[in-house]
């Protein structure tokens, strides 16, 4: 499979709109250029901007964790090769990886991991859009509060908005790249291999019912993995000034005093 290239343009045209059209976008939320109210916030600096600086900055913080996110995991081996987001063998199927590795056939094992990162790879481009939506759902009040927030404020409130719609966005993504990169045939080969052993024939037709839902558990550790990508994306910003490559997020996060 070659490696996708990713264009998540979409969410990126809404994040970092701070244009005339962005401001159009700003007015529709009641999210006007109103100066902040200093009572509201435990930051002189943060008090000095207008909300328009504190939620377009935001949302351009937002972007760039997004951005980095997809391009790092939406493409070949971008899940299965980094080791804080690869998806392992669901635990209810510990023991049929156990039983391969000890039967000497541990590319069976590695077939089947393989193919649900493929799978996961191929959805999360698929956030972009999802993530572009709840940018339309946020409020000013959202936004102070997420500012002023612990170092995974942002990804915290995002993930809470946006879950369910991302897994129903996901999920027949998910199905159909299952199918494409074979993670059902690589299971049937596992289950295979194990009842076919003389020696764990026991375990026999009990194994099919083992698997449970793999669509819905690669669906489950995608997510995991983009949203702690971008909560790394975040806490990086918010911590280290080198990472605030614009203006706008020098301003905005430098004032908050993170």
């Amino acid at each position: 499979m070659k490696p996708q290239i990713l264009r998540p343009l979409p969410l990126l045209a809404l994040l970092f709109s701070v244009d005339a059209s962005g401001a159009d976008l700003l007015d529709s939320l009641g999210l006007g250029k109103k100066p902040v109210d200093a009572a509201a916030t435990n930051s002189p600096a943060l008090a000095s901007l207008s909300q328009d600086q504190m939620v377009s900055g935001l949302k351009e913080a937002l972007g760039k964790g997004l951005q980095q996110a997809i391009a790092q995991l939406g493409h070949e081996g971008g899940f299965l090769t980094n080791l804080n987001v690869r998806i392992p063998m669901p635990s209810q199927l510990h023991a049929v990886e156990k039983t391969l590795r000890s039967l000497k056939q541990d590319k069976l094992a590695d077939d089947f991991i393989t193919t649900m990162n493929q799978a996961a790879e191929q959805a999360v481009p698929e956030a972009a859009s999802v993530f572009a939506e709840a940018v339309k759902q946020m409020t000013f009040a959202d936004t102070k509060a997420i500012l002023l927030g612990t170092n995974d404020a942002a990804t915290v409130y995002f993930r809470q908005v946006t879950q369910s719609n991302l897994v129903t966005r996901f999920r027949p993504i998910v199905q159909q790249a299952t199918s494409k990169t074979g993670v059902t045939a690589s299971y049937k080969k596992m289950v295979g291999a194990v009842e076919s052993s003389k020696t764990l024939g026991f375990l026999g037709g009990a194994l099919s019912s083992d698997a449970g839902d793999l669509d819905g558990y690669v669906t489950n550790k995608a997510l995991d993995g983009l949203f702690k990508m971008v909560a790394d994306e975040e806490k990086r910003i918010r911590q280290n000034p080198a990472a605030r490559t614009t203006e706008l997020l020098q301003k905005v996060f430098g004032s908050i005093g993170h």
